[in-house]
């Protein structure tokens, strides 16, 4: 076993409204075990970056491209990819790009999707961004189970409105290989069980875990936001993920 194949560069990649602070904490457990864990800030959730609001996830894809291409410019496959959320939309596309470049996808809390997919399909078109909306209205579509004061207000704090062309763009994807990669979901506040079920039924969100080659499910029972709930297990979830064969 070589050297890369023992420990693989793990990729964080967060969902909306998310930087690479959100994965503070998992980070530190998975590097205080050994791990090579990179954290990313994609494009659009930079609040610095002037130009944000006209990011896309094309500009997102070809970020986690280029960190994936510094890591490992040969494309061995050394590299595992952590999926938080909304994530899932430029982390699929990346799939569908260099299926063979990525030793294993972590889903957490997400999951693959379709091509022609839009996250916000009825967004206005002239929607610059999107802030995060208030923890009530947030909390009827993804649980804030297991955040506390502190956590919701760092949240608030640090939250960077999602970018208009983000939330319009349709993903497209055409290499079936995608579904080859080895795959992990990380289910927490929807269990592994409904998630197939929901699979074999051909829900939209979860269609594509039905056509998925290699798919393993782990149940960590929490909110939307494992990273900030459950850090220390879910750092040992995706190592323990990231080293399967």
């Amino acid at each position: 076993m070589t050297s890369d194949e023992q420990n693989p560069t793990i990729f964080l990649i967060p969902g909306h409204w998310l930087g690479a602070w959100a994965w503070d904490d998992v980070a530190e457990h998975l590097r205080a075990a050994g791990h090579r864990a990179i954290a990313l800030t994609l494009p659009g959730l930079d609040p610095e970056d002037a130009q944000r609001s006209s990011r896309t996830l094309d500009d997102q894809a070809d970020a986690i491209e280029r960190a994936l291409a510094e890591d490992a410019p040969t494309g061995d496959r050394s590299a595992v990819i952590v999926a938080h959320s909304g994530a899932n939309a430029p982390v699929s596309m990346v799939l569908d790009r260099h299926p063979e470049s990525v030793r294993r996808v972590i889903w957490v809390d997400s999951g693959p999707i379709a091509s022609g997919s839009v996250f916000a399909p009825d967004a206005p078109a002239d929607l610059d961004e999107l802030p995060l909306p208030d923890f009530e209205d947030l909390g009827a579509q993804a649980s804030l189970d297991g955040l506390g004061p502190d956590d919701l207000e760092r949240f608030r704090r640090r939250a960077v409105p999602e970018p208009g062309p983000v939330l319009r763009q349709a993903v497209a994807l055409t290499d079936d290989e995608r579904r080859d990669v080895p795959t992990t979901l990380v289910c927490c506040s929807i269990t592994s069980g409904q998630i197939q079920e929901l699979a074999a039924a051909g829900h939209p969100m979860f269609a594509e875990v039905a056509s998925l080659t290699h798919a393993d499910f782990v149940d960590l029972p929490t909110g939307h936001w494992p990273m900030w709930s459950r850090p220390a297990d879910l750092a040992q979830v995706v190592a323990s993920a990231a080293l399967v064969q």
